[in-house]
């Protein structure tokens, strides 16, 4: 089993990466290191990986066969989108574009790594693959947004009209050792300031909510999707709900900190509630998260004290 992993050198993706090469692939990342970086690829020794520097929102072409295509390329923290839109919708247009069409020309199965951002700030909880979102496709976050709207659409065109073999993830909020210390979620962000004795900063009252999924669950999700048959969007997170001033009072907790809690002005269009429906993971997948969020934060705040 040939699989090309873009994105493969960031932290969703040198994950994916080890697992699959745990499940016996030979794996090829691609990723131009935009917010991607080569040290989360350093542990990997094995001769059935290579790392390929390609920016993927230009063609790519393989002689060789490939079955599986993992899309995971993209900012996809707020700092990084905001700093980078263009990038982020060339990556969400071009970059699927280009993607879609090498799996159609390998005859491969393509996953593209879509987010919980899709549903915007919804009216709904928990959110559920049939709501259609409620998304502000000119605000600042709408470069991402509809990036990954966008990359949706392409991918069920190809889908339905070239007969691509696909499937589509929507990852929620996800935390694990290799999160970026400044990406800007609130995770690094908690724990960065917790061990280093600052301020807490919570935006607007700490009432909006979120969910956190530790890293091996979601991998081993998305791994159980595209060994599936299931062609349409699958919600991969924890359901398990709590106010981002309730996060940040745990953090508190197992790091010891003294730090305060402080609270700024909230971001604009920042979801106030995010809560994944996980029913269909549960039928089609038999997945549903396994680690507790206490020990997870432990493995987590454990790689950002290194």
């Amino acid at each position: 089993m040939r699989s090309i992993v873009t994105g493969g050198a960031g932290f969703l993706g040198s994950h994916l990466c080890d697992l699959l090469l745990e499940k016996g692939h030979e794996v090829i990342c691609i990723d131009n290191l935009l917010t991607g970086n080569q040290r989360n690829l350093e542990h990997i020794s094995s001769d059935q990986f290579t790392y390929i520097k390609h920016d993927v929102t230009k063609p790519i072409y393989f002689g060789d066969k490939i079955h599986y295509i993992f899309h995971l390329a993209s900012p996809a923290s707020p700092i990084d989108y905001l700093e980078l839109p263009i990038q982020t919708l060339k990556v969400g247009a071009l970059g699927t574009y280009n993607m879609l069409g090498l799996a159609k020309q390998q005859n491969a199965r393509f996953l593209l790594a879509s987010t919980s951002e899709v549903y915007g700030d919804p009216l709904v909880n928990p959110q559920s693959e049939t709501y259609w979102g409620n998304v502000n496709p000119i605000g600042p976050r709408g470069v991402y947004d509809e990036a990954k709207r966008y990359a949706e659409a392409i991918t069920m065109a190809y889908h339905r009209y070239h007969g691509v073999d696909t499937r589509i993830v929507r990852i929620f909020n996800t935390y694990g050792p290799r999160m970026r210390a400044n990406d800007g979620r609130v995770v690094p962000n908690f724990i960065s300031q917790a061990l280093n004795g600052r301020d807490i900063t919570v935006y607007g009252d700490g009432s909006q909510t979120r969910s956190f999924c530790y890293v091996s669950d979601l991998i081993d999700g998305i791994y159980r999707l595209i060994m599936s048959d299931c062609t349409d969007p699958v919600n991969i997170g924890n359901p398990a709900e709590m106010s981002v001033l309730d996060f940040a009072k745990v953090i508190i907790e197992i790091t010891g900190s003294k730090s305060k809690i402080i609270h700024e002005d909230l971001p604009v269009d920042d979801p106030k509630v995010r809560r994944p429906d996980i029913s269909k993971a549960k039928e089609l997948l038999g997945w549903e998260p396994k680690v507790e969020l206490k020990e997870g934060l432990r493995q987590t705040i454990e790689y950002f004290m290194q």
